[in-house]
């Protein structure tokens, strides 16, 4: 829950200095600080990536997943959720209900949420999840310069939303074994890099329609022990 918390802090943190800072930050400084912690996040992916147990299960695992997720439609349907609930706070009067929506979408509606907690969960790392937290932390300053408290009241949807997925995954992770769990580490790695180029500008790549193939390398060995009966 190190992960979880560390974020949690860092979006309230980032909420109280937004608030002294009713002109926000520069748009060119927190760009430039956006790339700097992208390319951050392109190396962790990079490097987990690189922990593979098994390259051929990982590639049909992301290409299974990108097909459900294609299919299933995760993107749009995660922005569908995201513009009904913008639509409910719209009218509001209050800025506390936009700037918690809006803030709460944007910590939890997103691949490094998933992933970060699933890392934090399964291996007790929480790499994905520090890095998560500086960009909360960043985009919490700019956001309460403008729509004020209701963003630092995001960070207790945050808290809940990773914990029940730290949770679970530090559950699940005495039943899988170390290959599952390096090959679930290795295509969710994959995607924080195309989360990275995303932030980077260089693709658009509908990283929520990966997020499936997350979950496929713990079917592997089922699979695997199914085939070699016959």
């Amino acid at each position: 829950m190190l992960g979880t918390i560390v974020n949690f802090l860092a979006i309230v943190g980032g909420a109280i200095i937004g608030l002294f800072l009713k002109g926000g930050i520069p748009e060119k400084v927190s760009n430039t600080v956006m790339q700097g912690i992208a390319l951050c996040i392109l190396y962790i992916g990079i490097s987990g990536a690189f922990k593979v147990e098994n390259m051929l299960v990982v590639i049909i695992c992301m290409s299974l997943g990108a097909v459900v997720g294609e299919y299933v439609d995760l993107d749009n349907m995660l922005k569908k959720l995201g513009d009904w609930l913008q639509s409910k706070f719209k009218n509001s009067e209050s800025k506390i209900s936009e700037g918690f929506v809006s803030a709460s979408l944007l910590y939890c509606v997103g691949a490094m949420a998933i992933v970060g907690s699933l890392e934090s969960g399964l291996q007790g790392k929480h790499d994905i999840l520090f890095s998560k937290s500086i960009l909360d932390g960043i985009s919490a300053i700019i956001f309460s310069s403008t729509l004020g408290i209701g963003v630092m009241l995001s960070g207790v949807s945050v808290f809940i939303y990773q914990g029940i997925i730290t949770l679970c995954a530090s559950f699940l992770s005495p039943v899988l074994s170390t290959s599952v769990i390096a090959n679930m580490t290795a295509c969710g790695s994959l995607i924080i890099v195309g989360l990275g180029l995303n932030l980077l500008g260089v693709t658009k790549i509908k990283v929520a329609n990966l997020l499936p193939a997350i979950f496929l390398p713990i079917l592997a060995p089922f699979v695997i022990q199914l085939i070699n009966l016959f």
